[in-house]
């Protein structure tokens, strides 16, 4: 399992070991990293690796882009899943079922494959004290982007940030043809 970002990142990386990672990387910068800096990073790392399946969250909770999964898809040229709720590996296919606006659509990827998840992939689950404690025995490697080649200075700037106007307050009704009436005369939407 890999995560990017501060010191702070490597209590989510030693939860994940102790519900059963076997490794956990730390690619350790202080910069706010952007999606697409993410996917270079990533990409870097599945060059390096050579993964069968990359798995990971459908958006952040930083940013909550949802760009991360699909650019690292493009960057790699491997398949993609996006909003998955169940995964099955069928020999040398993985089987995604993803939610779409009209339900649920089952598709096959050819591996390698990245896989963007739902949350209702799985359950939550919770670490045991014993796994917590084997885990801060496990080894976290920490890296660099400048050891992966990649540049992770921001590329967008927020100009501003305001807040929507305030809408004022709604009224109620006490039934059906009150209603109607407001909509007629006050509203004169009807």
């Amino acid at each position: 399992m890999v995560s990017a970002g501060t010191k702070d990142c490597q209590e989510q990386l030693r939860t994940g070991l102790a519900l059963g990672a076997d490794r956990a990387l730390q690619i350790e910068t202080d910069a706010e990293v952007e999606p697409l800096a993410i996917a270079k990073l990533l990409a870097a790392l599945v060059e390096k690796e050579q993964p069968g399946i990359v798995m990971m969250g459908k958006q952040s909770i930083d940013g909550e882009n949802n760009q991360t999964g699909q650019m690292l898809a493009a960057l790699t040229n491997m398949t993609q899943g996006t909003f998955a709720s169940e995964v099955e590996v069928a020999g040398e296919e993985l089987l995604v079922t993803r939610e779409v606006d009209g339900g649920l659509q089952k598709i096959g990827l050819k591996l390698p494959a990245v896989v963007t998840t739902d949350l209702r992939l799985n359950e939550p689950r919770y670490a045991s004290l014993p796994n917590i404690m084997k885990a801060k025995r496990k080894p976290l490697e920490t890296i660099t982007p400048e050891d992966l080649g990649v540049d992770v200075a921001p590329r967008l700037k927020t100009l501003e940030v305001t807040m929507p106007e305030e809408r004022q307050a709604g009224i109620k009704v006490a039934n059906v043809s009150e209603l109607v009436e407001k909509l007629t005369a006050e509203a004169g939407v009807l």
